[in-house]
This record gives structure tokens, C-alpha cells and sequence, in this order.
């Protein structure tokens, strides 16, 4: 017999144990190597654990254990046979022939075999939460993923295609209540944010935003811009591009406080604030100031795909100087944002509304936008971070300032 002890692989510097999520397999299963058998958490991510080996499986951890990085959590019988009915599923599929050339008799079409591999019907983390909140089976849904994985849109579009009273749980009434262990990760999310609460001098300072500049711009370049780089032209580039230039202007904002001495970057990592079915997560885009519009969008694209599919890393989310949040895809009107730290602020997006504003001593109705700053007042005075969010607003109001270093084009020209 030969037998394979798998160990829990270290997910990132710092982080010494995790919690067995969710097992994909059960104890005697035959696995096939690589094939994703369980999915870990730790304080920053949720990974899968892919099997090393084919070969029979034995589990020496149950969910919910939390087990230190190089312990061993299962036993794979790389020795073991097949067993009998666990080789790779075979579909028939008959493909029409195509026509035979002049004079050559067309052979007769053979069934094509096909292989369904282990994936075929298990969904992915983001499909699997969605179906759990909704009670939906996944016999009711069919896999268009990678190895006929189902995706999180497969679940949509079977929800929009509607099913019957069976196959969904409607709000019960029952009075019953469901207990839930809260994974490591809202666990470390929550500890964060109490221990920002209490350890912090947080305040948070407000503005607003005229977003018809913006608004003009994405309209009139949207379709250009999306067949040329192949990634739509949203809010948050814009926003992470007149962030960089206000953090030039006020180091203060990008810094952070260490014991008794303040850290400045002369960087910028900008973490976005995504919601993913784990929590939230906030993946950083590195070297923010040094991107152009569509380098940041497709930066932007990337992180929340993986933060959505639960593929995201420790090292997509480490480090960060400033980030950014916004609860306006959700309809939030206004908020105050906490601190992610141990950076020393946050800028909070909101939901852009048609408001009545005066514009040259007349009444005109503009798309506007709350905009919230939340900081360290230990680190960031008053005077800094009024004068922040100001140049913020106005590098979005006046886009083309994000050229010219957040000053007037006109001043440029001019060398003042």
C-alpha cells in the first residue's frame, strides 16, 4: 500500500492556521488528481484544496476544525484501484455527418465519446451560496462552466426561467431558527472592525459630487472605449485615478501610524471594497498612480471576478495605503465608512441621484453623488482631509485635471 498524507499548504506569510470550510468529498471517495476536494478558509481568503494524488480518499479532519498550516488533514490510497463505476462518465453524442466528397462513399457516423469530468454539477462558491439562500437543488440547474461546473450565472438564469413550488423554499414562517458557525474569516472581519472602532480616532467628513462631467464622458466614449480595451469604462477608475492625484497633494491620507512613527509611501495601493458570498473582501490594485483608465478597469475586473469566484489570494488583498468602498451599487444614499487597516483612510462612494443644485444663480437638476472620507485623526488633521476630498471633487467635476497632475490645464499652459 502506498499512502499519500496531504498537509495543509501555507496560504501567505502570516497566516499559521485554517478552518476546514466545506469538504467536497466524502471519506472512501476515489479522487483524480488536482480534482478540488475541500475548500479552506483562513482570516483573509477562502481557498481549494486540490488532491495531490488519485487514489482513494480518507478525511482526518471534519468541517469546521480549524488545523494548523502543515497538518495533515487526509490520507490518499495512491495504490488503490479504481473502484468499480468511478471511472470518468461517458455521454453519446451523435454528430451530423458531413457531406462526403464526389465518388467517396460518406462513412457511417459513429457515436463521439465525450468525458464528464468530476466537475460536472458542483457549483462553484459564489453559484453554491445563491442556491443555498434560495433553496434551489442543482439538479435543477444545469452547468455551462469550465467541465460543466455550475457558475454563478447559470443559477440566475434558472432562477429567471422560474421552478416549481418543489424545487424552491419560500420564507417559511415556521418559527424555527438556524444555527451557523461564523467561518474564520467574518470572524477576523469582525475583530477588525471593533478593534478599528476602538483603537482609532475616526472621523468621517462629507462632499458631493457633480457626476454630469463623468457621466458626459462615459456616454459619449463608452463604446470606443469598451472595443478598444476591451473592458467597459465604470465610476471606480475614475475615482481611483482622482484619488491618486489628491494623495500626491496630501501624503498624510496614504499614510499609516506604526508604534510611535508615521509610514509614508510614495505609492499608491489602492484596495477596492468588493462583496464576495465569503464577506467582504478588499483586493489591492498595485501601483495605482502609475495606471491609466483602462489598466485600472481591467485591474478592477480581475480582482472581483476572482473575489466572486472565491479564487482570490492573501497576496491579492495584502498591503493597501487607501481604499475605497461603495455602497452605492446597493442604493446606499450616505454612510460612514470604517478604516481598513492599518491604513488610515477610506473614501466612501454612494448612489448617484438627480438632485436640484444651483448652477450660475440658476436651479438646474444634476446627477449627484454623497462622497464620505473616514480617517485617522491621528494621523490626518482636519485641515488635510477637508482639503483631500475637495480635490477629489473637483479633478471629478473638472476630469481633465487627472492629465495634468489635478492642476488647472489652463495654469499649466501658463507655468504658474
Amino acid at each position: 500500500m502506498s499512502v499519500l498524507e496531504m498537509k495543509v499548504p501555507s496560504p501567505g506569510e502570516s497566516i499559521s492556521e485554517v478552518e476546514i470550510a466545506q469538504w467536497l468529498v466524502s471519506d472512501g471517495d476515489y479522487v483524480e488528481k488536482d480534482q478540488a476536494i475541500a475548500e479552506v478558509d483562513s482570516d483573509k481568503a477562502t481557498l481549494e484544496l486540490p488532491a495531490e494524488q488519485s487514489g482513494v480518499i480518507t478525511l482526518k479532519a471534519a468541517e469546521g476544525d480549524v488545523v494548523k498550516v502543515g497538518q495533515v488533514v487526509c490520507l490518499i490510497d495512491t495504490s488503490a484501484a479504481r473502484p468499480e463505476g468511478t471511472a470518468p462518465k461517458v455521454e453519446q453524442i451523435t454528430e451530423e455527418p458531413k457531406a462526403a466528397p464526389a465518388n467517396v462513399a460518406a462513412p457511417n457516423p459513429d457515436p463521439v465519446k465525450k468525458e464528464v469530468s468530476y466537475a460536472a454539477g458542483t457549483p462553484s462558491p459564489a453559484a453554491a451560496k445563491i442556491m443555498s439562500e434560495n433553496g434551489i437543488s442543482t439538479k435543477n440547474v444545469a452547468g455551462t462552466g469550465k467541465d460543466g461546473r455550475i457558475t454563478k450565472q447559470d443559477v440566475v438564469n434558472a432562477m429567471s426561467a422560474g421552478f416549481s413550488t418543489e424545487s424552491a423554499q419560500g420564507w417559511g414562517g415556521t418559527r424555527n431558527q438556524n444555527r451557523e458557525k461564523m467561518s474564520m474569516l467574518r470572524r477576523k472581519i469582525a475583530e477588525r472592525l471593533v478593534s478599528v472602532k476602538n483603537e482609532t480616532a475616526m472621523l468621517t467628513t462629507f462632499n458631493e459630487v457633480d457626476m454630469k462631467p463623468i457621466m458626459d464622458i462615459r456616454s459619449k466614449y463608452k463604446d470606443k472605449f469598451a472595443k478598444q480595451h476591451e473592458v467597459n469604462l465604470g465610476f471606480m477608475s475614475f475615482f481611483t485615478k482622482a484619488v491618486t492625484e489628491a494623495l500626491k497633494l496630501y501624503p498624510a491620507v496614504n499614510a499609516q501610524i506604526d508604534g510611535q512613527e508615521m509610514v509614508f509611501h510614495d505609492y499608491a495601493d489602492v484596495g477596492i471594497a468588493v462583496s464576495s458570498p465569503k464577506g467582504l473582501m478588499v483586493p489591492v490594485v498595485r501601483n495605482a498612480e502609475q495606471m491609466s483608465l483602462a489598466e485600472i478597469e481591467r485591474e478592477i475586473k480581475r480582482l472581483a471576478v476572482k473575489a466572486r469566484d472565491g479564487k482570490i489570494t492573501p497576496d491579492d488583498m495584502t498591503g493597501g495605503t487607501f481604499t475605497i468602498t461603495n455602497g452605492g451599487v446597493f442604493g446606499s444614499m450616505l454612510s460612514t465608512p470604517i478604516i481598513n487597516p492599518p491604513q488610515s483612510a477610506i473614501l466612501g462612494m454612494h448612489n448617484v441621484v438627480e438632485r436640484p443644485v444651483a448652477i450660475d444663480g440658476k436651479v438646474e437638476i444634476r446627477p449627484i453623488m454623497y462622497v464620505a472620507l473616514s480617517y485617522d485623526h491621528r494621523i490626518i488633521d482636519g485641515k488635510e482631509s477637508v482639503g483631500f476630498l475637495v480635490k477629489v471633487k473637483e479633478m471629478l467635476e473638472n476630469p481633465e485635471r487627472m492629465i495634468f497632475g489635478a492642476k488647472d490645464p489652463m495654469e499649466v499652459l501658463l507655468g504658474l
